[in-house]
Formats: structure tokens, C-alpha cells, sequence
């Protein structure tokens, strides 16, 4: 029974009074601009009104009720600058919330880094970078001792071997003897002839004729 009529927990809401006062800003805005149309409407048979009092002769009537146009019209005006005001204010609330947000995230990003510097010293990270050092070179000396290191003299009888077997690889220039056809593929020539050659015959002119027809 107890658990049945004792009291409920109360949820626990998001809305903060930053909110609730925008809220109230909201709906107050909204209410003076419901105004500000109800006075248009207002002004604009007033308006209508005047002119047909003067058109019956109620010239005084008209005149009265231009007042009174004429004072709804600067309440019109006031009610402009309470929109403006009512606005501003709601945005710099929102604006604040949003600082307040970015502020909050700043003081949790700075807690994580003391949080982090803490467990990090800087002697700490000496000693880490120190054990890492020396777990290195221990490796090493392990690597060279399972492996074996050759000296220097034996690095340089392996760079003159590689310069043996670079200059054994190249191609060697021919020779002049290498030059000389084989006499099994010499080529079969003509002799060359001892004689002096005969002198070329001179060309004769050839003279035309014509015979005695054509040149009768």
C-alpha cells in the first residue's frame, strides 16, 4: 500500500528558466503583433468613418475621429519599438545559452587535459622515452650477436667483389684483330685490271638533209 499511495518521483525536466523567459518573450511578441493588425483594421475604417461624416456635413465629428486615428497611429509606432525590444531581448538570451553550451565544453575539454597531464608527467614521459631508448639498442646487440655483423674490411672485400663482377658483365671492345674477316667468309672480288681503259669515242653531229622533194 505504501508503494501504491506514496509519492510519485518527480521527472526531472530540460526546460531551464533561460527558456521559460524566451517563451514569455515569444507570446508577448506575438500578442503586440495580434495588436498591431487589430489597429490597422482600426485605422482603416476610422479612415472610411471620416471621410463619410464629412460627406453628410459632420464636419466636427470627422474631426474628432481623425484624433483619435492619429493617436492609434502612435500607439502603433510605440508598440514597432516593443517588438524590436522584445526581439533583441530574445535573441541575446538564445545567443547566451548558446556561449553558456560552448563554455561548458571548454571547461570539460580543460579538466581532461589537467586529468591527462597528471597521469603524464613530464618526468614520466623522460623515463618512457628513456626504457624505449634502451629496449632499442638492447635489440640491436641482440640482432647483431644472433645474426653476426660483418666488419669493416669484410664490407669493403664485398664492394670490390661487386666492382669484379660489374667490370666481368660489361662488354669487351672489339680489337683490330677482331677486325679482320675470317678467310672462310672472305668474299670472292674480281681482279683489278692492269690495263689502261680505251678512250671514248667522239660523237659525231648529225646533220640534217632534206630531200630534193621537200625542197622543191
Amino acid at each position: 500500500m505504501g508503494i501504491l499511495f506514496g509519492k510519485t518521483k518527480k521527472k526531472e525536466t530540460r526546460v531551464t528558466e533561460q527558456d521559460k523567459a524566451i517563451l514569455q518573450l515569444k507570446q508577448q511578441r506575438d500578442k503586440l503583433k495580434q495588436y498591431q493588425k487589430r489597429i490597422l483594421t482600426t485605422l482603416e475604417s476610422e479612415r472610411k468613418l471620416a471621410k463619410q461624416l464629412l460627406h453628410d456635413g459632420r464636419k466636427e465629428k470627422a474631426k474628432l475621429l481623425l484624433r483619435k486615428k492619429r493617436f492609434m497611429e502612435q500607439m502603433l509606432t510605440k508598440t514597432d519599438g516593443q517588438l524590436i525590444n522584445l526581439e533583441q531581448m530574445a535573441h541575446d538570451i538564445e545567443f547566451a545559452q548558446i556561449e553558456q553550451k560552448v563554455i561548458d565544453g571548454l571547461k570539460v575539454g580543460n579538466e581532461s587535459l589537467k586529468s591527462l597531464h597528471q597521469m603524464l608527467s613530464i618526468d614520466e614521459i623522460e623515463r618512457i622515452m628513456d626504457e624505449t631508448h634502451e629496449g632499442i639498442e638492447k635489440q640491436q646487440e641482440i640482432d647483431e650477436l644472433l645474426g653476426g655483423k660483418l666488419t669493416e674490411e669484410d664490407e669493403d672485400a664485398v664492394l670490390d667483389e661487386l666492382e669484379s663482377l660489374i667490370a666481368e658483365s660489361l662488354p669487351t671492345p672489339p680489337t683490330a684483330d677482331d677486325k679482320q674477316i675470317p678467310a672462310e667468309e672472305e668474299l670472292d672480288l674480281p681482279d683489278v685490271p692492269t690495263e689502261d681503259l680505251p678512250e671514248p669515242k667522239k660523237k659525231v653531229p648529225k646533220i640534217e638533209t632534206r630531200t630534193l622533194v621537200e625542197a622543191s
